[in-house]
């Protein structure tokens, strides 16, 4: 039985050493005594892929992601907070030890913006300054988006999304909603759409938006922070469940948890009145256990979400609304965009379908397309 295992993973330069020279040639290009040999010294092409990849030396384990093997002297915990260096994580007698992390959890994770987060089962080795984390758990759900063409996972081993939105102070963003229900759907986690601010308009005003997400099955919950408004239904939601709380900066969601758990006082901040864009108040994910029975995951607000992995043909899918009708399409590779014989586009044609969610999402999958290119 083999103790180790090697794995090529993707080569990050190393940005703390120092510089090589690139320019080497051109610095003797004058210099008729060395550049005679310079085709023979030195290399003057790259190794192709033999520089993209390097070996890292694991060990056999199966399942989860192992640094330094998750020996007998190791203890399980549930990482709470992920910032930086440092990790906070739970034990099982509740006390909260701070991790670092193994180097090879870095090394293998090199697709990833940060190799643990918010919700991770871990393994932990050590206990105080010399804690470290060296196994991560297979995750059950995960929610992640693209992050400068790496992934950057919000939240994990979570049951349900909470997306919150705001009736006014920022306004409502459908486009932004549609994105994280795909997110939500592409991960099998429960979505709940809640919109906040309510009392700053006419309820009648959101219905007909309301309507559309509450056809296709989603709950969907108006509340407001400031007057208590519907808060007794998003209790109900929250019984027994672990639930990210997602949004756009400004939207109230910390507002709502210090509604829902006034011991958690969490920090606000008001929605700038130059711009109406939300100020940064939740800097990285936090798992904050409630009376309910579960945990929240307050997450920082997002003013974009750029969809992660997702292939263009697979964003009709996780339209609810467009699933059924993508069926009876005359090309079984529609785009449902400007292709003739399109059950999508008849259906818009008829009303039968709405147009901004068929418009939103042919706007996701072109924009799929282009970061694949």
């Amino acid at each position: 039985m083999k103790n180790s295992r090697t794995s090529r993973v993707a080569f990050r330069k190393n940005r703390h050493a120092r510089r090589r020279q690139t320019d080497v040639t051109r610095q003797f290009e004058n210099d008729g005594d060395v550049s005679e040999n310079l085709a023979s010294t030195e290399r003057l092409s790259g190794k192709g892929d033999l520089t993209r990849k390097r070996t890292v030396k694991l060990p056999a384990v199966e399942g989860g992601v192992n640094g330094s093997g998750s020996g007998n002297d190791a203890w399980r915990g549930q990482v709470l907070h992920a910032h930086g260096l440092d990790s906070f994580v739970r034990d099982e007698f509740g006390q909260i030890v701070r991790c670092a992390i193994r180097q090879v959890l870095h090394d293998v994770a090199t697709d990833q913006r940060h190799p643990v987060s918010a919700g991770d089962w871990v393994h932990v080795q050590g206990r105080g300054e010399e804690a470290a984390i060296c196994f991560i758990e297979p995750r059950r759900s995960a929610l992640s988006r693209s992050s400068r063409g790496r992934r950057h996972t919000l939240v994990a081993n979570v049951d349900q999304l909470f997306i919150v939105g705001s009736a006014a102070q920022p306004d409502l963003k459908p486009g932004l909603i549609d994105r994280m229900l795909v997110a939500a759907e592409s991960a099998g986690i429960r979505p709940v759409i809640c919109i906040n601010k309510i009392d700053l308009i006419a309820p009648a005003e959101l219905l007909p938006l309301a309507g559309v997400y509450a056809r296709m099955g989603y709950p969907v919950i108006l509340c407001s922070s400031v007057t208590g408004y519907g808060l007794s239904r998003l209790k109900i939601e929250l019984d027994g469940q672990v639930t990210a709380v997602v949004g756009q900066s400004g939207v109230g969601k910390s507002s709502l948890l210090n509604r829902l758990e006034p011991v958690l006082e969490l920090p606000v901040s008001d929605v700038s009145r130059d711009n109406e864009k939300g100020r940064h108040t939740t800097t990285a994910a936090r798992l904050l256990p409630h009376s309910y029975n579960g945990s929240f995951v307050d997450t920082p607000g997002v003013r974009q979400f750029q969809l992660w992995e997702t292939v263009p043909a697979e964003v009709p899918s996780a339209f609810r609304d467009l699933r059924p009708l993508a069926n009876h399409c005359r090309y079984p590779d529609c785009s449902h965009s400007h292709e003739s014989g399109c059950a999508v586009k008849d259906a818009v044609a008829d009303g039968l379908l709405d147009t901004r969610r068929w418009e939103s999402c042919c706007y996701l999958a072109a924009g799929a397309e282009d970061s694949r290119e």
